[in-house]
């Protein structure tokens, strides 16, 4: 299998998560394709995800399985053993619906404020992101108000459970702690009083997985190339 990918990137860090909890990172030939120089939204990669998105797995047939979610199932039930997207249909359902929530409420709302309200994302990279609009600051610093009113939600969860879906570890606390990755390199600090989700960050920040394959910061020279 091939995946697609920039290491250091939000959305690629948390199929780096998944590949090392199913301990099938040996398995994977890792591509790395530029994002900052907006590789992924031409081709030849976008005749393998349309989207023009990172990160896509190329199964061994040829298949191509774009969209972090999707990827993550196919790499979960594998092994016919699925310990992060659940096994019973409740357990299924939930953590969809927390991974749903981390992803649209903090991974994607700091993407826009990040992109419409931070940094620059470089001359080739901005050129697929809608131009300088009438209020397109305004809407970005929203977003970011969105991630951190995200953030004190999930600190209401974690107060009265280990994982955001329950007992254990699943898809949903990799998304979530990839949303606040990027929020710590968009300048979106976790509000101090959020105890509980500074604990539960601290905590699954300890993993293995997350050890061995998460990528906290972004790559040097991307950051060097976006402004930072």
């Amino acid at each position: 299998m091939k995946l697609y990918e920039r290491p250091g990137f939000p959305n690629p860090a948390r199929i780096r998560i998944v590949l090392a909890a199913k301990q099938l990172d040996q398995a994977i030939e890792y591509v790395n394709v530029d994002l900052i120089g907006a590789e992924h939204k031409v081709l030849p990669y976008v005749s393998k995800n349309p989207l023009g998105v990172l990160p896509a797995l190329e199964l061994d047939d040829g298949t191509v399985l774009a969209e972090s979610t999707a990827i993550t199932e196919y790499l979960d039930n594998l092994d016919g053993n699925p310990v992060l997207t659940g096994r019973t249909p409740r357990e299924k359902g939930v953590i969809h619906m927390m991974q749903r929530r981390a992803e649209s409420e903090v991974l994607d709302a700091v993407g826009h404020y990040f992109h419409y309200a931070g940094g620059s994302l470089g001359p080739m990279l901005q050129a697929f992101k809608s131009p300088d609009w009438a209020g397109r600051k305004e809407w970005g610093e929203r977003e970011g108000r969105r991630a951190i009113a995200g953030m004190r939600y999930f600190d209401e969860v974690l107060r009265a459970t280990p994982y955001v879906a329950g007992e254990r570890f699943s898809m949903a606390d990799i998304t979530l702690l990839a949303g606040l990755w990027f929020a710590g390199a968009a300048g979106l600090a976790v509000p101090e009083e959020l105890a509980s989700l500074k604990e539960w960050q601290a905590r699954v920040s300890e993993l293995p997985a997350v050890q061995q394959r998460g990528g906290q910061n972004f790559l040097p020279e991307d950051l060097k190339r976006m402004g930072f």
